[in-house]
């Protein structure tokens, strides 16, 4: 155990596991042929969501590294207003697939994450002259009305980016293929909030007035942008303008990599078996596309676990990083040292586990394997409750345990089940309104623990447990669904096995 956990404590062994969890992911997805397709269109196929993937992986990035700044500002962001903050940004987010999703189904994925990077950057760049201005004590406004519209602003275009991977993943991957890439989308997830965590607190600790960390190129480049002379003060917007460049980055390979379609690569049409198999002649409009999603009750219940979802993934992946540093945890600093690089490597664990038990035990049923995990995390949520300040390695297990089970359900649910029902035609504006109730549900449960948290922090598990329940009681109802074209798919197996 302590060498595993001195390959963690050092850099090396971080960057060593980062590697060892994409080369696994990279490796599943070409080892999963079910289709038997040629190695030509396997290639073709990683070189288009690889980019893709990174992209929203560091969107993730300059998403949470608010949560980061937060500790970093100490009492000139208190647990209220980060709450505050923090929901009316998820709540726009949540909203703006009303929007976003009909016009990704419209434009395509290219374009949409396209946008995402390039707005999201602009928005971290503002953001960044905001925390300046805070630190040097030149506010003139409120800061809660501040950060909220520029934090604001950034998730609206953030909203762009699931969309976008989903879209394009709709067109590339078969249903039977799905729950495969929906752990690939599990992992996206984990690497964002690596990077967010993890290399946001190393930027923040690298640009303080007196900086922690060891030497070395990025630290010295980092000082002579943002500490030139040495500075005052601690350059804690750094964290803000280190994901904007990079983003802009990744929006250049898209731009040259990325393609909509197979046949935009030189492939022929691809029928994949969703719900748009049959109707892909058919054009849709923004209000046919909404109606589409809320008239379905299945898409309404994918939404509800979602929304659960939301409440207990960011209940803890927001929330413990705060608990570790307000609250001395003797014997688990291991957790708030690495928590990025936990929740990433559990993360992976947890989408590709759920990922291949779709696939491979229930016919890419997603509501069984969802159901399992809201069960899972109802238990770790009450093993919290019971030792919350009396075992903190045991609070730091469970809530890395939580955040692998929600890493699952949210690429079943939003990168997955919603596709599935959706269909090609209808992806976009689907899984967007899908990983809304995800947003909106964080919304209500940053709300409610920034204040509960504020007064009594046993509140914050409790609070959790009922929509583990409500989530698992939803996922057991639709346990059964497919796609009827899914269906048809898996009959013409059948019998193709069965005459041979």
């Amino acid at each position: 155990m302590s060498s595993l956990l001195n390959l963690f404590d050092s850099t090396a062994g971080s960057l060593l596991l980062m590697a060892a969890c994409l080369g696994a992911a990279i490796g599943v997805y070409f080892r999963n042929n079910p289709l038997n397709h040629t190695r030509a269109f396997l290639l073709r196929r990683f070189i288009n969501w690889f980019p893709l993937g990174m992209t929203y992986a560091f969107l993730y990035m300059g998403r949470y590294n608010l949560n980061v700044s937060k500790n970093a500002l100490g009492t000139l962001m208190s647990n209220r207003d980060f709450g505050i903050i923090f929901a009316i940004g998820t709540t726009v987010y949540a909203l703006s697939f009303l929007v976003n999703g009909p016009l990704v189904d419209r434009i395509g994925g290219r374009k949409g994450i396209l946008i995402a990077g390039i707005g999201s950057s602009a928005a971290n760049v503002l953001l960044g002259f905001l925390t300046w201005t805070l630190i040097r004590g030149r506010l003139r406004m409120n800061t809660v009305a501040a950060y909220s519209t520029l934090y604001a602003l950034n998730m609206y275009f953030q909203s762009y980016g699931a969309v976008s991977i989903i879209k394009v993943k709709a067109y590339w991957f078969h249903v039977r293929e799905r729950g495969v890439f929906g752990a690939i989308f599990g992992t996206l997830i984990s690497f964002g909030v690596y990077f967010a965590f993890d290399w946001g607190q190393a930027v923040v600790e690298m640009t303080k007035a007196v900086p922690a960390g060891p030497d070395g190129w990025a630290r010295s480049m980092l000082r002579r942008l943002f500490v030139p002379n040495g500075g005052a003060v601690d350059a804690t917007w750094a964290v803000f303008f280190v994901p904007a460049a990079i983003l802009l980055l990744w929006v250049c390979i898209d731009g040259w990599l990325i393609a909509d379609t197979p046949e935009q690569a030189g492939f022929p049409p691809f029928d994949t078996c969703d719900a748009s198999s049959g109707e892909m002649h058919m054009q849709f409009t923004a209000i046919e596309l909404l109606k589409r999603v809320f008239t379905s009750p299945l898409m309404l219940l994918i939404a509800a676990i979602e929304l659960t979802c939301g409440v207990f993934r960011n209940g803890i992946t927001q929330w413990y990083f705060i608990f570790a540093n307000e609250v001395r945890q003797p014997g688990a600093g291991f957790f708030l040292r690495h928590w990025g690089l936990l929740l990433c490597v559990f993360g992976v664990v947890g989408g590709f586990g759920v990922g291949l038990l779709s696939d491979k035990c229930f016919q890419s049923r997603r509501g069984p394997p969802a159901g399992i995990l809201c069960a899972l995390v109802l238990m770790l949520s009450a093993l919290m409750a019971l030792c919350l300040f009396s075992h903190p390695v045991l609070v730091g297990c469970a809530a890395v345990g939580i955040v692998m089970a929600s890493v699952g359900i949210t690429s079943l649910m939003s990168g997955t089940a919603a596709t599935d029902f959706g269909g090609r035609k209808a992806t976009a504006t689907s899984s967007g309104i899908v990983d809304g109730f995800a947003y909106l549900g964080s919304g209500l449960q940053s709300v409610c623990l920034g204040y509960l948290t504020s007064r009594d922090w046993h509140w914050w598990p409790v609070f959790l447990m009922p929509f583990a329940i409500v989530g698992a009681m939803i996922a057991i109802r639709i346990r059964k669904e497919l796609p009827i074209a899914t269906r048809r798919y898996l009959k013409n197996v059948e019998h193709r096995e069965s005459s041979m």
